[in-house]
């Protein structure tokens, strides 16, 4: 399989040499291209199919009561319960279940990111991030009191 996959290469890039010279093609830096080019086409498409995967993940938590898709708003009801009732909220492993819990809720919002792109935020920039260090802030503070 190697032999075929490596020779279909080598005809891949002779043709795509000929193809070069036929067309004049006089900047072209050998070892420089890249076989992973996008048509127009391709690119247009793509660009279709994520902002269609964008709008939908919009509608994914559209009839969910705003306390409970929002991460700061539920991990207060959870700083409010570990208050209230710490050996209850202890004995349910709290700790164990917010990352499941999370999950979905982040996943939502890191859809649209990429760290590849020049103006990317960073993750600790994102108010999800900065819910979740201001819980664990407080756990911490608590619980060294």
């Amino acid at each position: 399989r190697e032999d075929n996959s490596s020779e279909f290469i080598k005809k891949y890039r002779t043709c795509r040499r000929q193809m070069r010279e036929c067309s004049g093609e006089a900047d072209h830096h050998e070892g420089m291209s890249s076989d992973d080019e996008l048509t127009p086409t391709e690119v247009t498409e793509f660009q279709k199919s994520k902002d269609n995967v964008l709008e939908d993940s919009r509608k994914v938590f559209e009839d969910v009561h705003a306390d409970f898709c929002d991460i700061r708003k539920i991990l207060l009801k959870f700083q409010e319960w570990k208050e209230k009732f710490p050996d209850s909220y202890c004995d349910a492993y709290i700790s164990f279940c917010l990352p499941k819990l999370l999950n979905p809720l982040i996943r939502v919002q890191l859809i649209n990111w990429n760290p590849l792109e020049q103006n990317f935020t960073e993750l600790e920039e994102m108010p999800w991030f900065r819910a979740i260090k201001e819980f664990s802030d407080a756990k911490n503070i608590s619980e060294s009191k």
